[in-house]
């Protein structure tokens, strides 16, 4: 394990803004360190326990002390996201995924109702027309709530399959089974944010699964998950962003380039920011396989500095004494 001295000497703290509100906050906050082998990211949620972030450091010191694995493919597509906006702000945010043909639409937001998620869904089936349609409810909704949701949703059109209806393993095999196939249904905290990833496939609770690097731990973790549930299950794999900054999505780029049966990646997030460390410029609906080195100017412009830095770099330092 890298000394943790190195790590906070190398260590920017940064605060990148966002365009729209996105996972309930309006700026997306990080630490990025270089090393040998490139940059890495830091960037766990405020409301993880240390030993949850633990495995976002061990993604990041991967990514800048031991670098990737070698990619089978030199882009990957990539699906549009659609906050939980309202209908008429839709285009604006399809607009920053020119190209895609695959949109995943959250659904299921504290505060809206099930009217203004059906209302969201079919502005995407109207402005993207033919397009394969995932929708995403974070674990919000009961089983019956997924079931009477999914099932008005699927009146307007066919579903790629909804990510995290509900919160536990045991919920979204009860939904599964309960829309008997008319939606493939994927988990995503299911597995990112579970003690057994692998009891989804024991359960049959999902036909997908969405994998990050980062709260997984690294590019190889998550290959060694897609692989296991592959063959346990047949899961297919979906490998989406934590909302990371340019530095961050480097990594998530790799392991959707290294998935053998990768499909539509969930990695178009950069858009969302109006100031980032680097760009993975989106060409015809995909992302090129590249890593990002932030430039000085860069950093400079979004770096966080007083109490809040300080913050992190604890937070850093707790989290690199369970890293292991």
């Amino acid at each position: 394990m890298v000394d943790v001295d190195e790590l906070v000497a190398a260590a920017r703290v940064v605060r990148l803004p966002m365009r729209v509100r996105f996972r309930g906050i309006t700026a997306r906050e990080a630490v990025v360190f270089e090393g040998p082998a490139g940059w890495g990211e830091f960037g766990p949620f405020p409301e993880y326990d240390d030993a949850e972030a633990a495995h976002w450091l061990r993604a990041g010191i991967e990514a800048a002390y031991q670098g990737f694995p070698e990619p089978l493919r030199a882009a990957v597509p990539v699906n549009a996201t659609v906050p939980a906006v309202g209908p008429s702000r839709v285009p604006e945010v399809l607009a920053r995924f020119p190209g895609c043909r695959v949109a995943k639409v959250k659904v299921a937001e504290t505060g809206q109702t099930l009217a203004q998620d059906v209302a969201r869904v079919a502005a995407v089936r109207a402005a993207m027309p033919g397009a394969a349609i995932r929708v995403d409810a974070n674990g919000g909704w009961t089983v019956d709530q997924a079931e009477r949701a999914l099932t008005r949703l699927l009146d307007g059109g066919p579903l790629d399959y909804a990510e995290q209806p509900c919160a536990t393993v045991e919920e979204l095999a009860e939904v599964r089974r309960r829309l008997g196939g008319a939606c493939d249904i994927a988990a995503d905290e299911s597995i990112r944010r579970a003690d057994d990833p692998m009891r989804v496939a024991q359960l049959g609770a999902a036909d997908v699964a969405v994998v990050k690097v980062a709260p997984l731990g690294g590019v190889r973790a998550v290959l060694d998950v897609a692989a296991a549930l592959k063959a346990a299950a047949g899961v297919r794999v979906t490998v989406s962003s934590a909302l990371d900054t340019a530095v961050g999505l480097s990594a998530g780029i790799v392991a959707a380039a290294c998935v053998p049966d990768g499909n539509a990646a969930g990695l178009g997030t950069g858009g969302f920011f109006t100031a980032d460390l680097g760009e993975h410029p989106l060409v015809d609906g995909a992302l090129r396989v590249r890593t990002v080195a932030p430039t000085e100017a860069q950093l400079a412009a979004v770096e966080v500095t007083g109490e809040r830095r300080q913050w992190w770099l604890d937070r850093l330092r707790r989290c690199h004494a369970l890293a292991g």
